[in-house]
């Protein structure tokens, strides 16, 4: 039984902090697909989002960007791992059981949203829509490990305020981009002091757990005039057990205390926005039922139990978790290190294993008639 939809502007409306404002709704379908099991089994919510982010500069690519190009084990290509791969995972673990005859007795839903990247929009539609299951499972590029955690991360945009002068006598101006640098330094200085004080078990092996990045800094509009505004965008990173709220006003009180050192920043105090999906972070205990079922179904398949790790990126988990009631963890083939990158690849041989592993753990939770 297959659901085409697109989410609306009117059922994000009260969500915008978790999802985001969206630039458009139209032609970005969400496909849900539910294929009934014979009964008396758990039913299970398998998750893959299609979009992508962008290329980039295609020079910079080894293989053109959308070619699906496969060299050796290698399958390149944007998307190919985050993630692709991850839905290719569900449909080809569910045609395998048909392929032998297996009939499940729980539910199985895949839903391919859109969104992710920046907000995730779709996974959130899918719960709204009344998608649910006993749990859920992403195929995220994990490498093969299972995640149980994933951090949050929050958008910023901070807009500082100088005054424009001739760059002959530049000292009559106040440059923006100088007021910003002591306050880029300070949240350096807030990221290694939270790296130091935050602990938790699934991120203690994480070199930089909570990172803060400034993506975009535009400032000034002349070579030789003092730039008069600057406007930083940037991403901070949390982990589990952490709320968004207080996160944000610690950033905010960091930001005024470096202004009240600044007479000029004292008179033009640093405007703070926060914007775009804002990913909380969520979690499920490591001996959660689902978390047992995917270490035996990887063992079976591999040998091995499989590394049980927290990530520090956000994703479409904590919409399953926060408002789906549903455990979730995310267990696939790919290394987020490739993602966003030139020359994204898969393994064809991980993808493979995380395709044998999902079609064990398919028969395990859901169980199998007969």
């Amino acid at each position: 039984e297959v659901d085409r939809w697109e989410a609306t502007p009117g059922e994000m409306e009260p969500y915008l902090d978790h999802v985001g404002e969206q630039e458009s709704y139209d032609n970005r379908p969400n496909v849900a697909g539910v294929r009934k099991g014979t009964g008396g089994g758990s039913s299970i919510l398998l998750n893959a989002h299609v979009d992508t982010v962008a290329p980039g500069d295609p020079a910079t690519w080894t293989y053109d960007p959308f070619s699906g190009t496969v060299e050796r084990d290698l399958l390149y290509g944007r998307g190919s791992c985050d993630m692709k791969g991850g839905l290719v995972t569900h449909l080809v673990a569910l045609d395998a059981l048909s392929d032998l005859g297996v009939r499940l007795r729980g539910d199985v839903t895949v839903a391919a949203t859109v969104g992710e990247e920046n907000g995730g929009l779709g996974a959130l539609s899918t719960v709204l829509r009344g998608y649910r299951a006993d749990t859920a499972l992403i195929t995220e590029p994990t490498r093969l490990r299972l995640v149980t955690a994933q951090g949050g991360s929050l958008i910023f945009r901070l807009t500082l305020a100088g005054r424009s002068a001739h760059a002959a006598v530049r000292d009559e101006g106040v440059s923006a981009l100088e007021k910003f640098v002591p306050i880029f330094e300070d949240l350096r200085e807030l990221e290694r002091e939270r790296n130091e004080a935050l602990s938790h078990p699934l991120y203690d092996g994480v070199r930089n757990k909570v990172p803060i990045n400034v993506g975009i800094v535009r400032a000034g509009n002349w070579a030789s005039t003092v730039p008069e505004s600057l406007v930083a965008e940037g991403r901070i990173g949390l982990i589990p057990g952490e709320e968004v709220e207080p996160f944000r006003d610690l950033v905010a009180d960091r930001i005024a205390a470096v202004a009240e050192r600044d007479s000029w920043l004292q008179e033009h105090p640093p405007e703070l926005e926060w914007f775009g999906g804002q990913f909380a972070p969520a979690e499920v205990p490591t001996d959660a039922p689902i978390c047992e079922a995917v270490k035996r179904a990887h063992e079976r398949m591999t040998g091995e139990r499989p590394a049980v790790e927290g990530v520090p990126y956000g994703a479409d988990m904590r919409l399953f978790v926060r408002f789906g009631g549903m455990p979730c963890v995310m267990y696939g083939a790919g290394d987020v290190k490739v993602a966003h990158a030139p020359d994204e690849h898969i393994s064809v041989t991980d993808l493979l294993t995380a395709t044998e592993t999902v079609a064990c753990l398919l028969a395990d939770w859901c169980g199998v008639e007969g």
